[in-house]
């Protein structure tokens, strides 16, 4: 099983305060650390029973991402998740492959999603209802403009086209950035297998529907040709969880864990973050 950790943007963007939790979580052995993004909010903005404060920071993840880059060594840098929709891809590719090389390989755990904020999609100029869609080619492009070589690639999408374009620089020692895809629907699920290299729900799902959309997920990577096998698993968990717990995730097909501090104040997080790590033998030096 692998560990990794968040960094809520409601602690704040305090740079020290950023840099100092992502060193700590690298000490303590923790696999990645995942940002999320929200692009604009507004009075009213909710998801199901919760609205959204509309000054709650959310800094640009990817920013962050490269910020932490320079300040760490080992730990991989996440997005939980990237609205993908809400990015053109062609400038995307260069933005990830910039901060992969310049982190010497550690942008490797992308997570995408499709937003669930239509006062946010209506800001970018996206219609909301073909989220699923320029998601789906958003991601197409990615691939192809890491794979492409100097003779330039070329799309010709519903959203996105091109004539023999180059992107560089590529992706460090890769011939394209993982891409797991995250969300609570049945139409992630399978947007997970048919394109992702892995699976990141969220939401309060049953563990019934969990099993439904695992198996989604692996029948729609098998239907596509693909390696159901080879289909990550990642799942939110409780930083306070027991070794029998995470027993019960693996017995699930989780392959990674990604916990949360439930503290605000920066000394208790890190005793928090200290706590699971020695509990789950996690190989750092914190």
């Amino acid at each position: 099983m692998k560990f990794a950790i968040s960094y809520s943007t409601a602690d704040g963007v305090d740079p020290d305060r950023l840099v100092t939790y992502a060193r700590h979580a690298e000490d303590c052995g923790f696999e990645g650390l995942y940002l999320p993004e929200h692009i604009v909010l507004y009075p009213g903005a909710t998801v199901g029973p919760f609205e959204f404060p509309p000054a709650l920071p959310y800094p640009d993840p990817l920013d962050c991402l490269g910020f932490v880059a320079a300040a760490t060594q080992r730990i991989l840098l996440g997005t939980a998740v990237l609205l993908l929709p809400y990015h053109h891809p062609v400038v995307l590719a260069k933005r990830l492959a910039t901060i992969d090389v310049l982190s010497k390989g550690r942008m490797r755990l992308l997570t995408v999603g499709l937003g669930t904020l239509p006062g946010e999609a209506k800001a970018v100029g996206v219609d909301f209802g073909t989220r699923g869609r320029r998601t789906d080619e958003a991601i197409d492009v990615l691939r192809l403009l890491w794979e492409g070589g100097q003779e330039g690639v070329s799309f010709d999408g519903e959203f996105f086209g091109f004539d023999d374009v180059t992107s560089y620089p590529k992706p460090r020692g890769v011939t394209h950035l993982p891409i797991h895809v995250g969300g609570s629907s049945r139409a992630a699920a399978r947007r997970a297998g048919r394109r992702g290299d892995g699976y990141f729900p969220g939401g309060a799902l049953t563990p019934e529907e969990r099993a439904i959309q695992l198996d989604l997920a692996r029948a729609a990577a098998a239907e596509a040709g693909r390696d159901p096998g080879a289909l990550e698993y990642t799942r939110w968990g409780s930083i306070d969880m027991s070794a029998e717990q995470v027993e019960t995730f693996a017995a699930q097909g989780v392959t990674r864990i990604v916990v949360s501090p439930t503290a605000m104040e920066p000394e208790r997080q890190r005793d928090e973050m200290c706590a699971f790590a020695q509990r789950f033998a996690l190989r750092g030096t914190g």
